[in-house]
């Protein structure tokens, strides 16, 4: 993989630019196999967001963790494990495994966190616009929906 971001057309005589140059005018190198800790974490959260959307109208089971059915954690976790990432099994111990991060830094692919009396309660995966994939609760089944509540907070996975 190579790390690719636009570079300003700043050549010296010898048609190159040092690093300290980029450095100077907030380019960066193209560096084989490296990249950026968000632009890697990107990659998976996307896949995992898009594993999440594509198990739409799965129906809840309380403890389910896929393929067709799933509780809340049990669809993040399934959605991460097909994007390459290991995560705990509740809600709780997911918020506890994440980097924590605030809603200005939220990026798609995030997980949501809902609160209640100082615990975690409800999970679902960030997929922007202020709408979350997620498996509700009981009689329902995996859906796109808006996040109702304030008491909410953003996990990304390591």
């Amino acid at each position: 993989m190579t790390a690719q971001i636009h570079v300003p057309s700043l050549l010296s005589r010898a048609g190159a630019v040092s690093a300290l140059t980029l450095a100077a005018v907030g380019g960066t190198l193209l560096a084989p196999g490296a990249a950026p800790e968000a632009q890697a974490a990107t990659s998976y959260a996307n896949t995992a967001l898009n594993v999440a959307a594509s198990k739409k109208g799965s129906p809840y089971r309380y403890g389910a963790t896929g393929p067709s059915r799933f509780d809340c954690s049990g669809l993040t976790l399934y959605s991460y494990k097909k994007a390459g990432k290991t995560l705990p099994r509740t809600a709780q111990q997911q918020y506890n495994k994440t980097r924590h991060i605030s809603a200005a830094g939220r990026q798609k692919g995030d997980l949501v966190f809902f609160h209640s009396g100082g615990r975690v309660y409800h999970v679902g995966i960030y997929a922007g616009n202020n709408k979350i994939w997620h498996s509700p609760k009981t009689g329902s089944w995996v859906k796109l929906d808006k996040i109702w509540s304030s008491k909410i907070s953003y996990g990304r996975v390591r």
